[in-house]
């Protein structure tokens, strides 16, 4: 089969390239996936589980990609809950070969059922983001109606779906990005946007939840807005600052059939929108994640016709 493969962790997505691997067979309770469609996340090739297996040790060259939507091809035994044949979508293990293949062998409950009116692409482009917004704000975050949330890089792939999603729960949403931004994150359902370039954070005043994307000094700013009470979620590591009073949440997503396909169910009747910047094939892959200027939103590689 066809796959992209990384070995020098220094090099980034410009040490990726196309290779023949063999097809992966499937253990107990896989399923090996034909993969129609995959998804990508660049700070993965800074993730411990991208080089090593779960003893630590060198896995290179490994297969990058967790974002997947395909058909199921094989059940490994003992595997329940699918079928041959059944148009899936998901989220692949850790610490395993990813997406960025023709082929994959994943864990069969790390996938839920893609209906057949969904399409590959948007399939692929929804679990890391989807799950990630979901986990982050209704179970870390415990956001209630009439809350607000600060959902920093709100016209990002992450950041839109958090828009988005707290925007279903009731909440009041004030998203934050560069000026190029603002008309995107606005039309996912921000109420207000800020300008991190140019405009005042702290004009900003309490919220309740706070999203964070970036880290740093964006993440000690924001700690410092939040209510008594308040909830500051971060996915970029151990929280660095933490809200006076309140509690700070940090968490790596995880892949859960119930979620995805509530999430998927809110594709389909119109409630959520993805957010795919571009779509390239496999064969052009390694360029389209060497992008040369700036692109908001996801990149999905279209590894089947």
């Amino acid at each position: 089969m066809k796959a992209i493969v990384v070995t020098d962790q220094a090099a980034g997505t410009a040490g990726m390239t196309l290779v023949e691997r063999p097809e992966p067979q499937a253990a107990i309770n896989d399923v090996v996936v034909r993969v129609h469609a995959s998804g990508f996340v660049p700070t993965e090739l800074t993730w411990p589980s991208t080089w090593t297996d779960r003893r630590d040790n060198d896995r290179r060259p490994s297969i990058p990609g967790h974002e997947l939507a395909g058909v199921v091809t094989a059940l490994g035994y003992g595997t329940t809950g699918l079928s041959v044949g059944q148009r899936v979508f998901g989220l692949a293990d850790w610490y395993r070969d990813g997406t960025l293949a023709e082929y994959i062998a994943v864990e069969a409950r790390n996938l839920a059922p893609l209906p057949g009116d969904v399409e590959f692409t948007v399939g692929a482009s929804l679990p890391i983001s989807g799950l990630t917004a979901w986990q982050g704000l209704l179970l870390h975050g415990r956001l209630q109606a009439g809350q607000s949330v600060l959902a920093h890089g709100a016209a990002g792939a992450v950041g839109s779906m958090v828009t988005q999603l707290a925007r279903e729960a009731g909440a009041y949403v004030i998203g934050t990005g560069r000026a190029a931004d603002r008309q995107k994150a606005l039309d996912f359902g921000a109420n207000e946007f800020i300008d991190l370039e140019n405009d005042a954070l702290e004009d900003v005043g309490g919220v309740d939840l706070v999203f964070d994307v970036i880290g740093g000094d964006i993440q000690k700013r924001s700690a410092a807005l939040i209510r008594t009470g308040g909830t500051l979620v971060t996915v970029v590591g151990p929280a660095e600052s933490r809200p006076a009073d309140g509690m700070a949440v940090d968490f790596v997503v995880e892949s859960d059939r119930a979620q995805l396909s509530e999430i998927v169910r809110r594709v389909r009747d119109g409630r959520l929108r993805t957010n795919i910047g571009n779509v390239s094939t496999l064969d052009d892959a390694v360029a389209a994640l060497n992008p040369t200027e700036r692109r908001a939103g996801k990149t999905v590689i279209r590894v089947r016709a």
